[in-house]
């Protein structure tokens, strides 16, 4: 094949289409100079999954623990599929479609942590929330907007 490096491994949620996740990997021969897309459907909507390509390429290992992590895909065959960016209890899977964009708040993971700062993992504040984002049309025109866009940090959210 003479692609040697495997650059990234990633995924695209496309929410209310079927199928809903598609793997991409990004290939690169640095011999010839030439990169390569490839894109995979999970054939799995409720739970995706894919093949590991850990035994073609070390780097994949950590790639695809972050693209579990954060998409909640599988991959089968993996030596050490668990969670690298999000504690291992965390029940979400953050950049699917359906997490929302100012996030969920969830108790701390270390309750010593939680006893001594008496603080909760709060969602982000979002400036114009909720946002929403259609599933139809075109990508470019999909993308998150604020229902509400009349204030802004500086100046306070009006009070109906």
């Amino acid at each position: 094949m003479g692609y040697d490096l495997l650059v990234d491994v990633t995924a695209v949620d496309w929410d209310a289409q079927s199928p809903r996740f598609t793997g991409i990997y990004h290939l690169l021969s640095t011999t010839k100079h030439e990169y390569l897309r490839i894109a995979a459907d999970c054939a799995d909507d409720i739970n995706p999954s894919l093949p590991s390509l850990c035994e073609v390429f070390a780097a994949a290992n950590w790639h695809e623990r972050e693209t579990y992590d954060l998409m909640g895909i599988h991959y089968d065959g993996h030596p050490d599929l668990r969670r690298i960016l999000m504690w291992d209890e965390y029940p979400y899977h953050p950049l699917r479609k359906d997490f929302p964009l100012a996030g969920i708040e969830v108790p701390l993971p270390a309750d010593d942590v939680a006893e001594a700062t008496g603080a909760t993992v709060l969602p982000a504040p979002m400036m114009g929330g909720p946002f929403v984002s259609s599933a139809d049309g075109p990508m470019s025109q999909t993308e998150p907007s604020a229902r509400d866009e009349s204030w802004t940090e500086q100046k306070e959210k009006p009070t109906d």
